[in-house]
């Protein structure tokens, strides 16, 4: 039992992380090297997929879908798509795809001479295997390829969940103390005077069955000598 508990909580907190690391935003410093609208057609990673612009059909199996490609500063290619939220979930409430795909390729540099970083906010995963991408949500420029990125909204949306689900259990133990564990107590109690009378049921039972065993042996006769 013990080790079905530990298992619960283990996937319990493995699937709790991996919401937050997809749904939270994160970024990259990189130099952007093309922006392009791919064809997609949609299967088993859909779900992985945002939705068309605000106002267009959802209903399709395919559609055209705006990427972004760039490079980070150590060679590593980094593929973005840049798709609406619109009201959905993740709650980024993006709806400016189109202008977001400008201004990356304003910001487009084809030069590792001269090359224009850019810090781009994202959210999401990248798998190759899955062909999935992280979708871009916001991109600025920066001088800096090595600048320090502090995540603040992130750390000050972890330490209100945090401080959440501290309550929720602070809250738990209480009702267990004051609601639960007088009950249980209460339940012990009256099982433990069950037992007991049980006890002296059994007591009684055996000595009148005593009794009676010795007024049947009154009756027997007497050996003779």
């Amino acid at each position: 039992m013990r080790y079905l508990k530990y298992t619960f909580w283990t996937v319990f907190w493995v699937l709790v992380l991996s919401f937050l690391h997809y749904t939270l935003p994160q970024r990259d410093i990189v130099r952007i090297v093309d922006t392009e609208v791919r064809r997609v057609d949609f299967g088993e990673n859909s779900i992985f997929w945002a939705q068309a612009d605000t106002g267009q059909d959802n209903e399709g199996v395919n559609r055209d879908v705006r990427f972004i490609n760039a490079v980070k500063e150590n060679g590593r290619i980094r593929v973005y798509r840049n798709e609406d939220t619109g009201w959905g979930w993740p709650p980024y409430f993006k709806l400016d795809s189109s202008n977001l795909q400008t201004e990356a390729a304003d910001l487009v540099s084809e030069s590792r001479a001269n090359p224009q970083w850019v810090i781009l906010t994202h959210y999401g995963w990248r798998n190759e295997f899955l062909s999935i991408f992280p979708n871009a949500v916001g991109v600025r420029a920066t001088d800096d390829p090595n600048q320090r990125l502090i995540p603040w909204f992130n750390i000050l949306v972890l330490t209100i969940l945090a401080g959440l689900a501290l309550g929720f259990f602070r809250m738990t133990q209480w009702f267990r103390r004051e609601k639960i564990d007088p009950i249980l107590e209460d339940v012990g109690e009256t099982w433990d005077a069950v037992d007991a009378r049980a006890d002296d049921a059994r007591d009684n039972a055996r000595g009148v069955w005593g009794r009676f065993k010795a007024w049947l042996a009154t009756w027997r006769g007497k050996p003779r000598v």
